[in-house]
């Protein structure tokens, strides 16, 4: 990790990019005898620590895993009960995140979300859409496999239109092609709730993030249990395949 020296003392950068996968709310809950859905609302606040604790550590972008393609496959009523907190936060929080100068938007396929959601999202994304202090990025309905086959046929198209050749293809033009394609790769990707894997999230782009699983279920993460995930990241020698000599 390269370290600067600001005002005479040693600093490690901010990972540019961090990504969260917000896992636990349906286990918080019933260790507690309640219902799911309110560990999704108390997960709604812990959503709101993190990006205070993204913007504290100079994060740029902050990508936050909301409901993934597979959770359509839940209960109705508790997908029911998600895309109404999902409408709540959209009307309550996205003037706050302005006046913050945060930027929001949304990755994921939006066809498989309400009519009145979509247009929260896009009345969102143009609220905010000049705003630099940090990029909040929320995937909705989203799955990574998914995304990569999205960005192969928009290339596809592209080469039966003539406007592509198979010789132009490279990673950075493959990536551009991803549903925020001008957003750089997560250096940092933290999973609450104790599970060791990646969930088809950010597939192509978590190449090289390092990764920090925390036991904390979601509805418990605190600005401490960011700032540790943050240390452990600067701890790590980012090599990106080459040796430390």
């Amino acid at each position: 990790m390269t370290v600067v020296s600001l005002k005479g003392h040693d600093i490690a950068p901010p990972p540019t990019h961090v990504a969260i996968i917000m896992d636990g709310n349906g286990r918080w809950a019933e260790s507690r005898g309640l219902p799911r859905i309110a560990g999704h609302k108390r997960g709604a606040d812990a959503v709101r620590c993190a990006v205070e604790s993204a913007v504290a550590n100079g994060v740029s972008y902050l990508t936050l895993f909301g409901f993934s393609s597979e959770n359509w496959k839940r209960p109705l009523n508790e997908v029911t009960d998600l895309m109404g907190l999902l409408r709540q936060y959209l009307k309550s929080e996205i003037n706050a995140l302005d006046k913050q100068n945060i930027r929001f938007t949304m990755i994921g396929d939006r066809s498989r979300l309400s009519k009145d959601i979509v247009e929260l999202i896009e009345a969102a994304e143009q609220q905010t859409e000049g705003n630099t202090r940090m990029t909040l990025i929320v995937a909705l309905s989203y799955g990574g496999r998914a995304e990569i086959v999205a960005a192969t046929r928009k290339i596809a198209d592209q080469i039966a239109a003539g406007e592509l050749k198979a010789t132009d293809i490279t990673e950075s033009l493959f990536s551009s092609h991803l549903f925020a394609g001008d957003i750089p790769d997560p250096d940092l990707l933290i999973r609450t709730g104790g599970e060791k894997r990646v969930s088809n999230f950010l597939l192509w782009q978590l190449a090289y993030s390092e990764l920090v699983f925390l036991d904390t279920l979601w509805p418990d993460f605190s600005e401490q249990h960011f700032e540790s995930a943050v240390k452990e990241y600067h701890g790590r020698e980012r090599r990106y395949g080459t040796t430390s000599g």
